[in-house]
């Protein structure tokens, strides 16, 4: 009778090794979260930052642009300021290729951690379940 004894736990006993375990499992949870929004921050950074190279690249065209118009001004031949205003468009285009392809994902950037709020629904209905 004392080694069926040994085999059994209180309730006390199991609800205790519940509690730990439940405790264990939302450490866990909480951990996934932060790897899954680190994962959707870096993309969304990486998104902000073609944004603003390609912010650059259109100041960049801006100023090729108007040295292109003070090369006009200065000297009525075609050549400089047409190649100054050609770089200038070129550089544009590319800028705003850059920006719309950042705008584009960071409007798609997603940061909820969707399978950390699964697994902690299930773990929820798993508690539940346990406890009843």
């Amino acid at each position: 009778m004392t080694a069926e004894r040994q085999n059994e736990r209180s309730i006390g006993e199991l609800v205790g090794d519940l509690t730990r375990q439940i405790g264990t499992l939302v450490r866990q949870e909480i951990d996934l979260a932060r790897t899954e929004v680190s994962a959707s921050a870096r993309a969304a950074a990486r998104d902000g930052a073609m944004v603003g190279v390609g912010g650059a690249l259109i100041y960049a065209a801006f100023l090729a642009a108007m040295v292109a118009v003070a090369l006009a001004l200065v000297d009525a031949g075609l050549s400089p300021w047409l190649a100054a205003l050609v770089v200038g468009i070129l550089v544009a285009i590319a800028g705003a290729a850059l920006i719309a392809r950042g705008r584009s994902g960071l409007a798609n950037a997603d940061l909820t951690p969707r399978r950390t709020v699964e697994t902690l629904k299930d773990d929820a209905e798993l508690a539940k379940e346990q406890l009843s």
